[in-house]
């Protein structure tokens, strides 16, 4: 899943390419990937583009005088740019694109979802606030204003698991499953650990891995192509998605903790204290 920052990433190489040029022509080919109907998806045709934003995840077109095009690319989403659109429009079918974006410069980008869950999710509004999942955003992590202080305060009160909570976008926006792994890497923090139950020098870490982690990665990917940012996020993960591999810091296995529509991965010696944590769901600590 497209995590912060590629969407950050993203909406860097769409501001340079899209700002100032009209959207002539906008198809939708899944029925599904259109979540809202007033305004049509057809006001922002005729439209310059006047600006990108990004919210958590979600990345923002807005138009001149106009709506504002939204899109969530979810677990299997994607943005493809290309420099010359095919001639004709794009045939349904059972294929990936879900969605064509068309300027008059004859550019344009495709939006592709692999897989059978299709959950990537275009939406036209006024106001980016009507978007139900942008108006239960938590604080952006790298927002200036985000400090250790406000971190502490997210965590106070929070019962779950620190995996959980780091994921949850309506507490912080923009962590996934990849990040949330490598930033409790780097942390050397057990992913079960309770959040509530930090102490101040835990919480420092935390804040300390959060923001490095993120910064980093928002860093490698900036200037990378769109097409090339998945690779990019791939090779600059030390933790997620390598199992079975030394973990770079101490040269221990890297483990995971299978659920029923995800993973996690880890380090036991720099995360548990050399305890591998049992592969089943509702997971704790093997004794």
């Amino acid at each position: 899943m497209p995590e912060l920052p590629e969407v950050e990433a993203l909406k860097d190489f769409l501001t340079e390419h899209l700002v100032g040029r009209e959207i002539v022509r906008v198809l939708p080919v899944a029925v599904s990937v259109l979540k809202t109907y007033d305004p049509p998806l057809t006001a922002v045709e005729g439209r310059e583009v006047t600006g990108v934003a990004r919210y958590g995840k979600f990345l923002d077109l807005r138009t001149a005088d106009g709506p504002h095009l939204i899109t969530h690319l979810a677990r299997a989403g994607w943005l493809h740019w290309k420099d010359r659109l095919p001639d004709g429009p794009p045939k349904p079918g059972k294929g990936p694109l879900a969605l064509r974006v068309a300027l008059e410069t004859g550019e344009g980008f495709d939006l592709t979802e692999a897989g059978t869950q299709k959950r990537l999710a275009v939406y036209v509004v006024q106001d980016p606030q009507q978007v139900p999942g942008i108006a239960r955003l938590g604080p952006d992590p790298l927002a200036d204003d985000f400090d250790e202080a406000r971190l502490a305060a997210l965590l106070n009160d929070e019962r779950r698991r620190i995996k959980g909570a780091l994921r949850d976008q309506s507490l912080i926006a923009g962590i996934g499953n990849a990040y949330s792994d490598e930033i409790l890497h780097a942390a050397k923090m057990s992913p079960f650990k309770l959040a509530a139950k930090l102490t101040p020098e835990e919480t420092h870490t935390l804040y300390e891995a959060l923001r490095t982690t993120l910064t980093e990665a928002v860093d490698r990917s900036r200037g990378v192509a769109a097409g090339r940012l998945k690779a990019e996020k791939k090779s600059g993960l030390r933790v997620h998605g390598r199992t079975g591999e030394p973990c770079p810091v101490c040269g221990d296995s890297i483990r995971e903790v299978s659920f029923s529509d995800s993973s996690l991965q880890y380090c036991p010696t720099c995360q548990t204290g050399g305890k591998p944590l049992a592969d089943r769901r509702m997971s704790r600590l093997l004794k």
